[in-house]
């Protein structure tokens, strides 16, 4: 019997749920958590990958954190052994985020083979960028560093997504 693989996620596609535990200890899951709002989710893979992760969320909170229409979320995907942590790995990333923060970030623990393939890995350092409607349809995907001129590509597609229907 053949191994069933992940799609590679495209715009249009409905978001598959990505489940995990937000910093808060409550449990999450997307698109679920943003529905009714545009939403940015970020995923890394990495240790390194965070801090990718975290400019890109960094810049476009600074940008849109004033609109309640937009959210956005952080998504470490741990698998491997980097699981038999979790309590450590956790308690880390709560005590480096704010608080405030802390429904914004879901740990995942498990199916990073899957979403590897959903985003396309090949960059372990990188961020993975899907930004979804307030449905919880894809309408943009990037991996890679931050940038200016990428960050742009993205603020761009942010404002269409909230432009009224004419």
């Amino acid at each position: 019997m053949a191994a069933v693989t992940a799609p590679l996620l495209a715009p249009g596609d409905l978001l598959p749920a990505i489940s995990g535990a937000f910093l808060t200890g409550r449990k999450a899951a997307l698109p679920d958590a943003a529905r009714g709002r545009v939403a940015l989710i970020a995923l890394g893979f990495t240790y390194e990958s965070r801090f990718q992760v975290e400019a890109w969320a960094g810049h476009f909170r600074e940008e849109f954190d004033h609109n309640p229409r937009l959210t956005f979320f952080e998504v470490p995907v741990i698998g491997g052994m980097a699981r038999a942590g979790k309590w450590f790995i956790d308690a880390g990333m709560r005590s480096g985020t704010p608080r405030k923060d802390q429904e914004n970030v879901i740990t995942v623990y498990g199916g990073s083979d899957t979403w590897k393939r959903r985003v396309g890995f090949e960059a372990p350092n990188a961020a993975y960028l899907i930004l979804i409607d307030e449905h919880g349809v894809v309408r943009w995907t990037f991996s890679g560093q931050y940038s200016k001129e990428s960050y742009a590509a993205l603020a761009s597609r942010v404002a269409a997504l909230l432009a009224p229907a004419l």
